[in-house]
């Protein structure tokens, strides 16, 4: 996704490989070295443990994470995507581009409990957007501790905030040299400085063995407690500053280094003034200055490590096993006995992720407790099983820098499931308990979200699967007394074709455990086979597990969980499955009763909406309309075309609101609307009735509108606005502007409002575009943005048809899967003046006294749009009979 300099060629961002792997030797690509070095900035400008980046993806719509600092990327591999519709904090803050600073658990847990179900762990975090020149491009995340009660300083915010901001600046910069700041992979991997050790200082000395005179450096008298000046020169005054029994260990080293012939290098640890162990490094040999006898000389490199790790000799002799973990989750570190436990030498694990030198640590429940230790900084205890049968205590320890991890041997518990193939602890365990209480909160949360049969299914794939380490799900649901399948995962393609549309007579697991409303568990597919003799198997040999989904009572279908390999499962793992199936069946109850509702709806507003637009000499109109895909997925959003003595009445509104009631005022508007306009209102009149109409039918309910009253023939139009966004008009050299309409505010407020009306030509050949909001509004975007963003659009739009230049307005609308708002929009253009644009229809009387049957000959030098096209094949549309006064067309 990311364009580099042809002379550099570094690793393409954004694409599944770390930043600064190894690929030959080259270095890590610009935007990635970039992100890493604002996030580092960030993390320890805000007394932070870990942070990350979030930038735009290739998708619309969905954020992932670029650079991840503090924390291993695998264990957090359920937050790499984020939808910026999601209930998060880092999509709110990309939505609103403001920040979210959150203090402690309980904070975030009042406004983002879906956060807090997956990381239920005291810790603060500030979520702080990346603005860029079309909004915001990013989000920067900074996690620290919690600080309960008391609220994040501002000036934490306000640092935080400049940050993004400088952030946003490079990007951009990054961008104008060809950069695309785009990411589709995975999240690389940073390491943050050690904060807590001091600086490694090292001091030298060169002893010459036969004088006993001692040069030492202005290091080595500070790490020995001398001022430079003060030091005497000499070997006692070095050794006075040691311990005797180092001093013994001195001498004996500089006796070994006179009686040998070679040259002599040897180690050892010397004890300083305040007590600390210091490394010291001496080298000796024989010299012959100038053909002289021969002199001795020692020169030590003295080595102050600070506080200093763990001596390793000592970690050696503990009677439990020592690992040293980085907060990448590395192994710097073993002891014997961790060789002994883990059955692993010390080769094999350090410098090793651990979850990659110990595949069986990677289990979900301990992942779910490293996460505890490396988020809340507070110790961690969990029994966990080495394959095939050893039980393990593990404790962890975690600090700024990383976790030490403590082994011992245990007894094999009494809640251990039975079978010796089962590949995890099964959530009975103590190493589960936190997951098992959590998962179905999570799970709760995003169902209460899901509306449609579709979307709670794919909660259930995302938050139950990996809950329970299951590769495979179907959903069934019941109706007329079969079940069909609704949803599947996993599963071959095509195999499940055959179950579908079963009737409840039928001996398979799926219906048993519908009509006996019992869950039914397998251990491996053998023993499915041979509960069920003959039902077809797929090549898989794991675990299944079948889950009766009813609701109050009332069967609603079957859910079937699929393991890739045979497992057990604990009493509490059947009792949670069984629970969370309940919860499954009330969302798909709920969602069964909203398609029914919704498909109402819709049809409300498809009987609403104009269907179609008049046919008027010397304009071209047509509408296009987008529903937005949350909640109803119907709204207020109207538009409308009028016929009214010589004018042609073009009209564009918005219900407040969605859902029925929205679809439902709105329907009632526009027949107001098209009343007042048929009785020739003045458009001031329309919008005043209009207005007072909706205060008086439903108190409370707001809408705007834009009404314009066009002369087809002189181009002359009167507008009236009432709280709606400015038209853009678009003049016949291509020229756009955005009107400046003055308007009244929208309807339903004040009945005595004024709404004053605006005159405005359109010459031949101009466009004027009508919208709503929905067009308009990005998240994270200031709505002028957008109206310029649509000004440009229509700009750039040649001499097409007009359903051409539509489907161009609203392309970038119709491609995102995410609308939180229903789109309107209402195009008239009025025809260019010339003989090739002339019209001379024939007209003929059709039956009843009112109705006009218009014929009109193809066109060869107009191009044929929408409604127009179907008159150039010979079709007829019927019209209202033109008014007294008014020619027939």
């Amino acid at each position: 996704m990311t364009r580099h300099d042809t002379n550099r060629q570094p690793p393409p961002a954004g694409h599944g490989r770390p930043a600064g792997a190894d690929d030959g030797g080259r270095v890590p690509d610009e935007l990635s070295l970039v992100l890493a070095q604002a996030l580092v900035g960030a993390v320890e400008s805000s007394g932070g443990f870990a942070g990350g980046v979030y930038l735009r993806s290739g998708t619309p719509g969905l954020l992932r994470l670029a650079v991840l600092a503090g924390l291993p990327g695998p264990l957090f591999r359920p937050w790499w995507r984020m939808h910026v519709n999601r209930p998060f904090p880092v999509s709110e803050a990309y939505r609103t581009g403001r920040p979210v600073l959150l203090s402690d658990a309980e904070e975030a847990m009042r406004r983002f409990p879906q956060l807090m179900a997956g990381l239920p762990f005291p810790f603060g975090s500030l979520w702080v957007p990346i603005p860029g020149p079309r909004g915001s491009t990013g989000v920067l995340v900074v996690l620290r501790a919690s600080t309960p009660g008391r609220p994040v300083a501002p000036a934490d915010g306000d640092r935080l905030h400049r940050l993004g901001q400088r952030l946003g600046d490079a990007l951009t910069d990054l961008e104008r040299q060809g950069v695309t700041c785009v990411w589709d992979g995975e999240p690389v991997p940073v390491q943050l400085p050690v904060a807590t050790a001091p600086p490694v200082r090292v001091g030298r000395f060169d002893w010459e063995l036969h004088s006993g005179r001692v040069a030492a450096d202005d290091e080595l008298c500070a790490i020995l407690g001398f001022a430079p000046a003060a030091f005497p020169g000499t070997v006692d005054a070095l050794a006075e500053r040691l311990v005797p029994e180092d001093v013994y260990g001195l001498w004996a080293l500089a006796r070994q280094t006179v009686e040998s012939a070679e040259p002599v290098v040897r180690r050892m640890r010397l004890r300083g003034p305040d007590g600390r162990s210091h490394l010291l490094e001496l080298s000796g040999r024989w010299t012959h200055p100038d053909g002289d006898e021969p002199e001795g000389r020692l020169t030590g490199f003295l080595v102050d490590l600070g506080s200093g790790p763990v001596v390793p000799e000592a970690a050696d002799r503990l009677p439990r096993g020592i690992l040293s973990l980085d907060r990448l989750g590395r192994i710097t570190y073993a002891n014997v006995l961790a060789e002994e436990l883990l059955g692993h030498t010390r080769t094999e694990l350090v410098g090793h992720p651990v979850w990659q030198a110990l595949p069986w640590f990677g289990h979900e429940a301990y992942e779910d407790h490293y996460r505890a230790a490396m988020i809340a900084d507070e110790p961690v205890h969990f029994l966990a099983r080495r394959p095939p049968s050893r039980w393990l205590s593990v404790s962890l320890y975690p600090d700024h820098d990383g976790v030490s991890v403590v082994l011992q041997d245990t007894d094999r518990p009494a809640y251990a499931p039975g079978s010796v193939t089962a590949p995890g602890l099964g959530i009975g365990s103590t190493a589960d308990r936190s997951s098992a209480l959590y998962r179905p909160v999570a799970l709760a949360i995003a169902l209460t979200e899901a509306v449609t049969a579709r979307s709670v299914s794919a909660v259930v794939t995302e938050e139950l699967l990996p809950a329970f380490g299951g590769r495979q799900i179907a959903i069934y649901l019941l109706n007329d007394r079969h079940l069909h399948l609704a949803w599947e995962t996993g599963f071959p393609q095509g195999f499940l074709d055959r179950f579908d549309g079963v009737g409840l007579d039928v001996s398979i697991p799926g219906v048993e455990t519908l009509t006996t409303g019992r869950p039914i568990f397998f251990e491996s597919m053998q023993r499915l086979v041979e509960a069920y003799p003959g039902i077809p198997i797929d090549a898989d040999v794991g675990a299944r597990a079948f889950l009766p989904l009813i609701a109050s009572g009332r069967p609603v279908g079957s859910c079937i969980l699929g393991f890739d390999r045979p497992r057990g499962f604990s009493p509490e793992e059947r009792t949670v499955l069984t629970a969370l199936a309940g919860l499954i069946a009330q969302a798909l109850q709920r969602a069964q009763r909203y398609d029914n509702e919704s498909a109402l709806a819709r049809g409300l507003q498809d009987a609403l909406l104009p269907h179609r637009l008049p046919e008027v000499d010397g304009v071209d109109t047509l509408g296009r309309y987008l529903s937005g895909t949350q909640g109803m997925d119907v709204g207020g959003d109207w538009y409308d075309v009028i016929e009214t003595g010589r004018e042609l009445a073009l009209i564009i509104g918005d219900v407040q609101g969605h859902e029925v009631a929205a679809a439902a005022t709105m329907g009632q508007l526009r027949s107001a609307v098209r009343a007042f306009a048929l009785d020739n209102y003045d458009p001031q009149e329309v919008i005043s009735g209009t207005n007072r109409l909706l205060i008086d039918l439903d108190p409370g309910q707001f809408a705007s509108c834009c009404y314009i009253a066009l002369d087809p023939e002189t181009g002359l139009a009167r507008a009236v606005r009432a709280g709606h966004p400015q038209p853009v008009l678009r003049h016949p050299d291509g020229r756009t502007e955005v009107l400046d309409l003055p308007g009244g505010i929208v309807l339903g407020i004040d009945g005595d409002a004024d709404y004053p009306v605006t005159e405005l030509r359109l010459e031949p050949g101009a466009m004027l575009a009508l919208f709503t909001d929905g067009l308009i509004e990005r998240p994270g975007t200031d709505i002028d943005e957008g109206i310029e963003r649509l000004r440009a659009t229509v700009e750039r739009i040649g001499e097409v048809p007009l359903a051409d230049r539509a489907d161009q307005v609203i392309a970038e609308a119709r491609a995102a899967t995410d609308r939180p708002d229903d789109i309107a929009l209402l195009l008239a253009a009025r025809w260019a003046a010339g003989p090739a644009r002339s019209r001379r229809p024939t007209t003929e009387r059709a039956a009843g006294p009112d109705l006009w049957r218009t014929f009109r000959r193809p066109d060869p030098g107009r191009p044929a749009s929408g409604a127009t096209q179907a008159i150039a094949w010979g079709r007829w549309t019927i019209r209202r009979r033109p008014p007294p006064g008014r020619p027939s067309p």
